[in-house]
């Protein structure tokens, strides 16, 4: 799908062209809006106005009618022996990249009282997310299936919901934990492929997880400039919010290497096993 330099829509500056990738409800449009107003951004044809409307309340982004919500409990375990197996574990994955393009132009959108690097971490993150989806969505086709073929929850979305009122629990909870969760589990998902022999599916997971770290990173710094401004200190701010948000997903084992390269000190890797266990 063509879409123009400057955005289909026509967005002027970054805060309208935020909220009009958000509103998009097709997948692909949403992802091609996204890399053009990123790219339009980066050569600085796409600034931030502080005159700007303020933001909205936070709403369900725009999402196809397909795939169907459903709760986690409620989403069948399947084995990546099969080739339905591997396309339902593809889709799960490109879901959750759907989702990654959202929070970060909701990040941008929202969350303004930041020098203008914030904007440009999670602007740059929307492009890396839109391209992820790209590539899940080329290789879910190679595999007979597309996006909406198979159920999906809406974890990632709700977070996003319950931190729109605070930058500070958003980079902590979404980066840091949800994110962060993915450098975790991706190199075990990489051995499970390599069992079965899918060395297509491999290397797009191995872009996203190279590509992750910096994501993560982006969270690490923004969240530990936060707690710089309000007099925090970082680790015990961070299992603070952990725990007021009930999240269940710091859960080992963990990737140290990754989590050290996307901004995790020694006090906090040495830490995480106590955060995981409550």
């Amino acid at each position: 799908m063509a879409v123009r330099a400057e955005g289909q829509g026509g967005a002027r500056e970054l805060y309208a062209a935020a909220a009009e990738c958000l509103a998009t409800a097709d997948p692909q449009e949403k992802c091609a809006k996204t890399r053009a107003y990123a790219a339009a951004f980066f050569e600085g044809r796409l600034p931030l106005d502080p005159e700007a409307p303020p933001p909205a309340p936070i709403r369900f982004p725009g999402r196809p009618e397909r795939p169907r919500l459903v709760h986690p409990k409620h989403l069948p375990k399947r084995g990546l022996g099969s080739l339905a197996g591997r396309a339902a574990f593809l889709h799960a994955i490109a879901h959750i990249e759907l989702n990654a393009v959202d929070l970060a132009w909701d990040a941008v959108y929202r969350f303004r009282d930041f020098p203008p690097g914030f904007a440009e971490d999670f602007v740059r993150t929307a492009d890396d997310e839109a391209r992820h989806f790209q590539l899940l969505a080329a290789r879910l086709a190679e595999l007979g299936h597309a996006y909406g073929d198979f159920d999906a929850h809406n974890g990632l979305w709700e977070m996003a919901e319950k931190t729109a009122h605070s930058a500070l629990a958003r980079m902590a909870l979404v980066p840091r934990v949800l994110e962060a969760r993915g450098l975790d589990v991706t190199p075990g998902l990489i051995a499970r492929l390599r069992d079965v022999g899918d060395m297509e599916s491999i290397a797009v997971l191995e872009v996203i997880l190279r590509e992750e770290v910096a994501h993560v990173a982006a969270g690490s710094r923004w969240f530990r400039w936060l707690c710089e401004q309000e007099g925090r200190k970082p680790w015990p701010t961070f299992a603070g919010l952990v725990r007021a948000y009930g999240s269940q997903a710091v859960r080992g084992p963990f990737n140290l290497e990754a989590r050290r390269a996307a901004g995790f000190d020694e006090e906090e890797i040495a830490a995480l096993p106590g955060l995981a266990e409550g």
